[in-house]
């Protein structure tokens, strides 16, 4: 190597750690406080016995009365507190204080976590870590394992969006990385696990209805309730919305339910349905001039085309059954069929129809038996996810809707077999060791192309790999409040069958080759504080990735063509960050009212290796800095008002780093009131109370070479929404 490299090399080491210190200088102040309380906790903290005796001496009835939703909550957050690493829980009572229009909502104040939402329709991009981090705004989602109530909702072409409802949820896992191994995620992002609410922990009628700005309106309603050994929960939602941006109209209808059959008291069953039917428009990213002047404007071509994505009855339907085999030996069965067809209508050039019927069956046996002596507990999994049907059909709108590709991709499948175990090997010290077989196909058949292939590809692809992916972790209890961790791991993301079609392979210099699917390691430290005053987080991951799979806009939508958009393996990037969390109880009255303080901060540092074009560029497409914040008072008889801050810093839109989507803050704020019986709510939530222009998304481009390009998705403008809840 060169001296030259090498100097090159310390540079970017310098600026990295300098860059690392920059944001723990900022960030090590406010976790100070959290530290020193719970310092300070730990010394008044009872002892376990007191709190055993005490425990001891209260009635059943006292305890029970409270109600069964927060216990369920409060052991999954348990269990998930329990997580060497980046993971938290979402309960949906806290979300539903506000506007909860779309999983955007929902996924708010996580760190590691960036939503990009435009238009107002489901069709969201989340991106963990840096997960799928350019792939396309209202397309199939990719680098996050989704489940839902455990079950993998995610098959070899992603996960369609349209399944996912934020109202009906009882909580949300969020697992980042490998802190998803359990669930046998295997991908950089990690897993997202909604979790429905049912007759046992929502019984009763609710009736619930949100509306405002831009002609949006969300209604739901549901009822649960148990019969002996039986218990039933039925959701329903209906959503419409104008939009703020021309073309962006939005009609949807959700309906899930669930029947829960305890079979004996060792074994227990539940049948999942859900059903969804999705319509919205979509509008054009817009020049940085365009969006100044007049966010709300669409571009001439968009306008001609009319492009009208119909997602016109999305199903699944699901099974989870518990067995309790003995104290120490427990059995976990899940499988899920879902059938997700999409038609996208457009006067110009190409109306497609697609349908993926995926099948999803997982097995998980836990022995919680010591092992040598320490409390361990082993788990062993399979887990798979399978292309029933996996199809994409193109037509030409000028040639009276002639076929002029037809993509099969049945057969294709994701194969998952894990084995993991947690040793307690001195009090507050534990060994976390896990590994992965993954086995991947995908099967790509283009029945028919009128486009000529590309040379030196097929009409066929039958790509077939085994990868083997390890895991180690160790935490430590230095106090009972505070804990350290460290872990490394491997992971797999592999492409999505809609990535594979040999006919539109990209034909940019340098990356003409075979897909194959993009692998990883990751390097991550942190540590953990909760008290009754703080709940603190902090991990730092770095992760090596080769042949990150990248998504590029090669050109731009015109009167007479779509986009055309492709997609191709990197050469070697580095994906680092920060992932901090502090949420700080200011004030507590004696009476229960409290004032709260909420913060979510995120560092994504993502660049190429020595690129043959772009050498150690930023990778496009998510900003550098992202922070969330909300203060809130909660009064003791049910008001609560707060005002919350969301900033971003500027990011690239390109690939050779020319143009920038510019850095924004917006402000929001909300009031409300439940009562303290939680008979009926009532709250006003208002977003970008100062009407702010700005970039919520890009579509990425490949060199815009300085130029501004329409490439620039506008956020919401000034929005204010007013809902109402009654349960009876």
């Amino acid at each position: 190597m060169s001296s030259s490299s090498h100097a090159g090399r310390r540079g970017r080491i310098a600026q990295h750690t300098r860059l690392y210190t920059s944001a723990l200088a900022l960030l090590l102040p406010a976790f100070a406080a959290p530290a020193h309380a719970a310092l300070a906790d730990a010394a008044e903290e009872p002892a376990p016995a007191a709190e055993a005796d005490d425990d001891a001496g209260r009635t059943g009835s006292t305890i029970t009365v409270t109600g069964k939703r927060e216990s369920e909550v409060a052991t999954a957050r348990a269990r998930v507190d329990r997580i060497p690493g980046g993971a938290s829980i979402i309960d949906s009572e806290d979300v539903e204080r506000g506007k909860v229009a779309t999983v955007s909502d929902l996924l708010a104040y996580q760190p590691g976590v960036i939503v990009q939402s435009v238009g107002g329709n489901d069709g969201i991009k989340v991106t963990v870590r840096g997960s799928g981090i350019v792939n396309g705004l209202g397309n199939m989602t990719e680098g996050i394992k989704y489940l839902l109530d455990g079950v993998g909702l995610t098959g070899p072409g992603g996960t369609s969006y349209e399944l996912f409802e934020p109202l009906g949820l009882r909580y949300t896992e969020v697992l980042r990385g490998s802190n998803a191994f359990d669930y046998g995620a295997v991908t950089l992002g990690g897993a997202v696990n909604f979790v429905s609410r049912t007759g046992l922990t929502d019984p009763g009628v609710r009736l619930g209805i949100q509306g405002g700005s831009y002609e949006y309106l969300k209604a739901q309603g549901s009822v649960g309730g148990q019969t002996g050994n039986v218990d039933y929960y039925i959701n329903g939602v209906y959503s419409r919305r104008t939009g703020f941006q021309e073309q962006t109209r939005k009609r949807r209808i959700f309906v899930s339910g669930n029947l829960g059959i305890r079979l004996s008291d060792a074994v227990q069953t539940r049948f999942y349905a859900r059903y969804a039917n999705e319509q919205h428009l979509q509008s054009a990213p817009l020049t940085l001039a365009q969006l100044k002047d007049n966010p709300r404007q669409t571009s001439a071509a968009f306008r001609i085309s009319q492009a009208d994505v119909d997602k016109y009855g999305s199903y699944s339907f699901a099974n989870t059954t518990d067995w309790a085999i003995d104290a120490n030996n427990s059995l976990h069965f899940g499988i899920n069929y879902s059938s997700t067809p999409q038609h996208i209508n457009t006067k110009i050039p190409f109306p497609s129809d697609s349908r993926y019927d995926d099948l999803n069956v997982s097995l998980r046996y836990t022995n919680t038996s010591d092992l040598f002596g320490l409390p361990s507990e082993t788990n062993l999994g399979w887990f798979n996810a399978r292309h029933v049907k996996g199809s994409t059909t193109a037509f030409s709108a000028a040639l009276n809707h002639a076929v002029v590709k037809d993509n099969n991709f049945s057969g294709s499948y994701d194969n998952v077999i894990s084995l993991g175990n947690s040793t307690e090997l001195a009090p507050g010290l534990r060994l976390l060791l896990g590994v992965s077989a993954i086995e991947i196909r995908r099967k790509v058949s283009i029945d028919y192309t009128a486009a000529p292939i590309n040379a030196g590809q097929t009409d066929k692809v039958n790509y077939h790999d085994w990868t083997v992916a390890p895991r180690i972790g160790v935490s430590v209890k230095p106090l009972s409040q505070l804990e350290l961790f460290a872990s490394y791991s491997k992971s797999v993301n592999p492409i999505a069958t809609w990535g594979y079609s040999p006919s539109t392979y990209s034909t940019i210099v340098n990356y003409v080759k075979p897909l194959v699917d993009q692998k990883g390691e990751t390097a991550e430290v942190g540590f953990k504080v909760k008290s009754d005053t703080v709940d603190a987080s902090l991990s730092l991951y770095r992760s090596w990735i080769r042949n990150e799979f990248l998504l590029v806009q090669v050109a731009p939508a015109t009167a007479t063509s779509a986009a055309l958009v492709t997609g191709f393996n990197a050469s070697p990037t580095i994906h680092q960050g920060i992932e901090a969390g502090l949420t700080f109880n200011l004030w507590r009255g004696g009476d229960g009212s409290a004032l709260r303080l909420r913060n979510a901060y995120t560092y994504n540092g993502f660049h190429f290796r020595n690129d043959p074009a772009f050498g150690d560029n930023q990778l496009p497409s998510i900003p550098r800095h992202f922070y969330q914040g909300e203060l809130v008072f909660e009064h003791a008889s049910g008001f609560y008002v707060g005002a919350s801050v969301q900033s971003a810093s500027s990011y690239f839109a390109d690939y050779a780093n020319t143009i920038e989507a510019p850095a924004y803050t917006i402000l929001g704020a909300k009031a409300g009131y439940r009562s303290p019986d939680e008979r009926w709510s009532v709250f006003v939530d208002g977003s970008n109370l100062t009407d702010r222009k700005y970039v919520a998304a890009v579509s990425t481009v490949f060199n815009a070479k300085g130029a501004d390009t329409a490439a620039f998705h506008p956020g919401d403008g000034a929005a204010v929404v007013v809902g109402a809840t009654v349960n009876f």
